[in-house]
């Protein structure tokens, strides 16, 4: 899977990290008594994070904190993309993979389908620059900037501000009902903006089930007019 992922796996007694942007080694020995990580993760030649592997089958939700101790038995002459800090986590059975990212406000282990590819991971620690009051997009949900009700019905007003408040609460899922002809694409495409202008949104997926409501959405969103331009 970290092959896959774009990741070069290397033992420990062999390093390279100049062979690939990722690189994941194994059997990482920590400082005392941190024992050792199965998978130590560098990115550009610094140390981001850490891969705990697990036998299929066994329960991953109560080992985060096993992770976590490796996150501090980092050796100091190791050189770490944040000072000193590995703020991504991820355990795996190769079926189910869990993963937590430290820079999040109120971080919390949570289940992906992947490995994220280094680019990805790399590109996170860079917000930390660009951002560094909000290095992540779940600490810019917190506080959304006032909703703007010009060109939006009060359906469409409310299903927004909803949204958002859960987005802040850090709720993984939401769901939002509107009734039929309440502007619910309009609304969508006025969330997707918000979420790209103020969060910092990188990809928004809006996934239909036929190809009419898919030509009806591109042209909806192809007529959407951003509104402070």
């Amino acid at each position: 899977m970290l092959a896959a992922a774009g990741w070069a796996v290397q033992d420990a007694k062999s390093v390279n990290l100049g062979a690939a942007r990722g690189v994941a080694i194994r059997e990482f020995v920590l400082t005392e008594p941190h024992g050792r990580a199965d998978y130590l993760l560098f990115v550009d030649r610094q140390a981001v994070g850490v891969l705990e592997a697990k036998k299929e089958g066994e329960t991953l939700t109560g080992v985060a904190w096993q992770t976590a101790k490796y996150l501090d038995g980092l050796p100091d002459e190791i050189p770490t993309a944040l000072e000193g800090a590995l703020p991504f986590a991820y355990q795996s059975t190769g079926v189910e993979t869990r993963f937590t990212n430290t820079l999040d406000p109120e971080h919390a282990s949570r289940d992906v389908f992947w490995f994220h590819r280094p680019d990805t991971l790399a590109g996170w620690i860079e917000d930390v620059s660009r951002h560094p009051e909000a290095p992540t997009l779940r600490h810019r949900l917190k506080q959304p900037p006032q909703l703007g009700e010009t060109g939006l019905w009060p359906a469409q007003v409310r299903a927004i501000r909803n949204l958002e408040a859960s987005l802040a609460e850090n709720r993984q899922r939401a769901l939002v009902q509107m009734a039929t002809g309440s502007g619910k694409t309009f609304t969508a495409a006025s969330l997707a903006y918000r979420l790209i202008k103020h969060g910092d949104a990188r990809r928004i997926l809006f996934l239909v089930d036929r190809a009419n409501l898919g030509r009806q959405t591109l042209k909806e969103f192809q007529g959407f007019t951003v509104p402070d331009v």
